[in-house]
């Protein structure tokens, strides 16, 4: 799980190092400044865009009645899960190392407390990345997307119970499959008290299958890249993380899962929750591959989820993940125009602030259904023209509608066109652009020396980078500078270079999520990896939910073909505590997981599944739990010791800006 939640005081962006500089190489700039051509670029913006259009700013401080009034949300062990005056700095104008755009939307983002949204509607927001929405029923609170963590959910349940009156959660609603929308589960209700008094648990189909895929099988890598997407290693300041946003940042809590009661599929769904009817919109493959929006036919409000929010969202996120079908995405929007625009008084999303008045409702829906249509019809256009993936990115200009005042929300301050474009070439044709050249292409770690001396050597390619530098061209300098710095990393200059580079584009960029990524890159060229421990990808509470066969895939994505020096075996796993047991057909290349135990295996090992959860988090150990007479083995306990050595434990802090 992404239990890369870290400390917000970790890392600080350094100035760059007082190297003596090399002989013919200018040296790096001041870390931290921005550039006469960054401050051009990001005065150019404000000219052309509406930024003191003031509907947004009063839709995000609508309607709140009560905040929480502490420094801190806290964890069991007293340490900081959100410290609520962190985005304080957001005040007033831009500065010159902020692209305004983003600077507006990160102020908004901000804005923190419980909001009444409409008759029996609240939402608790700015304490986590997504928002968590609470719905009055009849005996109860039901709680819509419960946030990232245990802690930042128990808090603001608190703040709802003492600003509203305690009531018990009678139901539960997942939008759908990303941790910010279930990790909190358990802060709101325990799976105990959830199952004594039959408390719905409800989410999109599909959903506890890629929930455990994408945070539990990819976990490793997309964790790492999560720690430069959202900026958790370094300040927030105006010179490093000012938001994400999609929302002010990630929280450093407990991460749960309560596996859901009921998987809801089809457009049109009703059920009956503590005596409010939800109308369920299936849209799955849009923003999450399980993913559903609702109506509240009473309440006059469309939730939509994570598919309708303040930005231009994803379909394909920095961090990893499933390309997103932006056709498919288009039309789910469509769908809820067209069925709900003029019967809904209101939206609400798990993320940002409402919006209210059924023509700013159609207005909302209206541009985030062509944005998505946009990049998806002129992404293709170009393609069948014949442009590369590259070529087809470049060609999307922003459409006219994006500088009007009522479509900030189509503004990228979480995906963008480029990125976006890029991810629905892949969707359809692929990761390459069709040139046979890229199709085997050499790795960068053999191609950079290659680079660097035909450009003449590390200095001339030093002196290269810091001509387009100068010039303002960051986008080649830092292709120039990184080829010097994948060729010899330990090169102080080249790495100081790069994190220059790196720090203007970051300055410039409108999305959150691309100027964190710069920015942490330019942090570890110039501070190294943070050295914060190996973040565990999982906790007993998550595992739990996790099915025993999903648990297994992913045991069998650590296999090492090359630490499997014997004979096939298989091994039997029984889990008393679940009456279950699993076989694992361990060959030479890979793990075979199957639902039930064979004759032929060479061990079997009984063991409760919530001990063996342990020993996968080693939390405890094998040989410790057998001693103890928790887990017994039958036959070889060698075999054992030959299944788990084959396990590779990969590092977290994995290099991502040198080889």
């Amino acid at each position: 799980m992404r239990q890369y939640m870290l400390s917000l005081c970790a890392i600080v962006l350094s100035a760059c190092s007082g190297e003596a500089p090399t002989p013919g190489v200018p040296a790096p700039p001041q870390a931290g400044v921005a550039t006469d051509a960054t401050r051009a670029a990001n005065t150019a913006l404000a000219a052309r865009l509406p930024l003191d259009e003031q509907s947004d700013a009063e839709d995000a401080s609508r309607g709140r009645i009560a905040f929480i009034d502490a420094p801190a949300i806290l964890n069991a062990e007293g340490g900081v899960v959100w410290s609520i005056p962190q985005f304080d700095f957001l005040k007033g104008d831009a500065p010159d190392t902020v692209n305004p755009s983003l600077w507006r939307q990160s102020r908004l983002a901000a804005e923190h407390g419980l909001f009444e949204v409409g008759p029996g509607i609240w939402q608790v927001r700015g304490y986590d990345l997504s928002v968590m929405s609470v719905i009055e029923g009849k005996t109860g609170w039901i709680i819509v997307d419960p946030l990232t963590s245990v802690e930042t959910a128990a808090a603001s349940l608190k703040l709802v119970n003492d600003t509203l009156g305690t009531r018990p959660v009678t139901g539960l609603l997942y939008t759908h499959s990303h941790a910010d929308h279930f990790g909190g589960a358990r802060g709101v209700i325990t799976e105990e008290d959830a199952r004594a008094r039959n408390v719905p648990i409800l989410a999109p189909i599909g959903f506890l299958e890629h929930a455990v895929s994408e945070n539990l099988i990819a976990g490793n890598q997309m964790s790492r890249r999560s720690t430069f997407m959202f900026g958790n290693t370094i300040a927030r300041s105006p010179t490093a993380h000012v938001g994400s946003g999609l929302g002010p940042g990630l929280p450093q809590g407990t991460i749960s899962l309560i596996a859901p009661t009921e998987e809801i599929a089809g457009r049109g769904t009703q059920r009956v929750v503590d005596g409010v009817t939800f109308e369920f919109i299936d849209a799955a493959g849009t923003e999450a591959p399980a993913e559903f929006m609702f109506y509240l036919p009473e309440k006059r409000a469309l939730c939509t989820a994570e598919v309708v929010t303040a930005t231009f969202h994803n379909l394909l996120t920095p961090r990893g993940a499933k390309v997103r079908d932006a056709l498919g995405w288009t039309r789910a929007i469509d769908h809820v125009l067209e069925t709900y625009g003029d019967k809904s008084d209101f939206v609400f999303a798990s993320h940002h602030w409402p919006t209210w008045g059924e023509e700013n409702v159609a207005s909302l829906l209206t541009h985030q259904r062509d944005i998505y249509r946009y990049v998806h019809d002129q992404t293709l256009r170009n393609a069948n023209a014949g442009a590369t993936m590259f070529e087809a990115a470049e060609a999307v200009a922003e459409p006219a509608f994006e500088s009007e005042a009522d479509a900030f929300n189509t503004r990228g301050y979480y995906g963008t066109l480029n990125h976006n474009a890029k991810a629905v070439y892949q969707y359809y044709f692929g990761w390459w652009g069709g040139v046979p050249a890229e199709y085997n292409a050499l790795p960068h770690v053999v191609t950079a020396a290659r680079y660097v001396e035909a450009m003449g050597g590390p200095d001339a390619t030093l002196a290269l980078g810091a001509k387009a530098f100068d010039a303002g061209d960051f986008r080649w300098a830092a292709e120039v500078f990184n080829h010097a710095v994948f060729a010899d990393p330990e090169n102080e200059t080249a790495r100081n270079w790069l994190a220059a580079a790196y720090e203007q584009l970051g300055f410039q960029a409108e999305s959150g999520a691309w100027r964190s990524y710069y920015l942490v890159g330019a942090s570890e060229l110039r501070n190294g990896i943070p050295s914060l421990g190996n973040p565990q990808l999982g906790n007993p509470e998550f595992l739990r939910a996790v099915e025993t066969l999903d648990l297994m895939d992913s045991l069998a994505a650590r296999f090492n073909p090359e630490k499997m020096t014997g004979d096939p075996f298989a091994v039997n796993l029984v889990f008393p505590d679940r009456s279950e047991a699993v076989t694992l057909q361990i060959g030479k290349s890979v793990i075979v997981p199957r639902k039930g135990a064979s004759e032929n295996a060479a061990a079997t090992l009984t063991i409760d599944r919530a001990v063996f959860d342990l020993v996968l988090l080693g939390q405890t150990t094998l040989p410790e739990q057998l001693k103890s007479g928790a887990a017994a083995v039958e036959g070889s306990p060698l075999v054992l010791g030959a299944l788990f050595g084959t396990l590779d434990r990969p590092d977290f802090w994995f290099p991502v800006v040198t080889p």
